[in-house]
């Protein structure tokens, strides 16, 4: 997997960023390990998600899962992976619906979530928050003349696209992932889209450098989780489709890491000690500290949260 040209400073800690930042690093395209990997899958009705390849094999690595909505006047798009993969995403497409792509929403600004708008043109509308609007136009892949690939329409906390069964409802809760994470709701069929706001079962990777924080993650999931209703199916930002009582215990897990993370550092712990100390509570089976090779997040973030309180 080519890994040039890696998306800014994407991240700013420990010895975890060589690692961490090759997942976010704009590519040349897709192997043919990735396409195979990479598949459409339906949701619900008018629903589908291609599905991303996850973090568990790098070389087949194209991105986030990207949600297909079939609407009356055409195809919205949640997320378009990696640079590259704009043919793929249009080839899967192809096989559910002859309707043209008409809107882009983009759930945040990193490259494996936004690298491939340019590839539907300049007349395909494409929606963020306004924070991810201005982190997106920091990326070398939207200066210059790339700059009309940039949302053409942005909003602050609520913005619905469409209406009746076809409507869509765009969130802003507060910063987490970065600070302009996009939760995308699909009202009629009780689902939602959480971007990288719960992108796996494990520990978050937290953009400090594009306004995330380890502790408004967990706040922003609660809100999220005691504000929302009426949803039972959730597209994450690359594992498979999960149920809104995953996202509920996801965000009791992150709530209950930031209060252990705090009580260390007021134990007079260090951030060493404290990796070294730590477990997933037995309440999570299933989770990890580890998202993908190398990637291990417990020292990040037990490090952002430190100098989160010290502030």
């Amino acid at each position: 997997m080519h890994r040039s040209a890696v998306l800014g400073a994407i991240i700013a800690f420990g010895t975890i960023s060589i690692t961490v930042s090759a997942y976010w690093a704009p590519q040349q395209g897709p192997t043919p390990s990735g396409l195979k990997a990479t598949r459409i899958e339906k949701v619900k009705d008018n629903l589908f998600v291609i599905t991303g390849s996850g973090v568990a094999s790098p070389d087949a690595f194209s991105g986030g899962n990207t949600a297909v909505w079939i609407t009356e006047q055409g195809v919205v798009l949640v997320d378009t992976k990696l640079p590259g993969w704009g043919q793929p995403i249009l080839d899967r497409i192809k096989t559910v619906t002859d309707k043209p792509v008409t809107t882009i929403i983009n759930t945040h600004t990193h490259g494996d979530h936004t690298g491939s708008n340019e590839f539907f043109g300049s007349a395909v509308q494409v929606v963020a928050h306004e924070n991810t609007k201005t982190n997106m136009a920091r990326m070398d892949a939207f200066k210059a003349d790339k700059a009309k690939f940039l949302p053409g329409r942005t909003y602050k906390d609520k913005l619905s696209i469409g209406s009746g069964k076809d409507q869509l409802d765009l969130y802003y809760f507060g910063a987490g992932h970065t600070n302009g994470d996009t939760f995308v709701v699909f009202p009629a069929i009780r689902t939602l889209h959480t971007g990288d706001m719960f992108a796996w079962k494990a520990l978050p990777y937290i953009d400090t450098s594009n306004g995330g924080s380890v502790s408004a993650h967990a706040q922003t999931l609660a809100k999220v989780v005691s504000t929302l209703q009426n949803i039972d199916t959730v597209i994450t930002g690359h594992t498979p489709v999960l149920t809104w009582n995953e996202l509920k215990e996801y965000a009791d897990f992150n709530r209950d890491f930031v209060a252990w993370a705090t009580s260390q550092m007021k134990a007079g712990k260090t951030v060493g000690q404290s990796v070294a100390e730590y477990k997933v509570p037995e309440r999570y089976k299933g989770y990890t500290v580890t998202p993908g090779p190398g990637m291990d997040l417990a020292k990040a973030n037990v490090e952002i949260v430190f100098n989160e309180l010290k502030r």
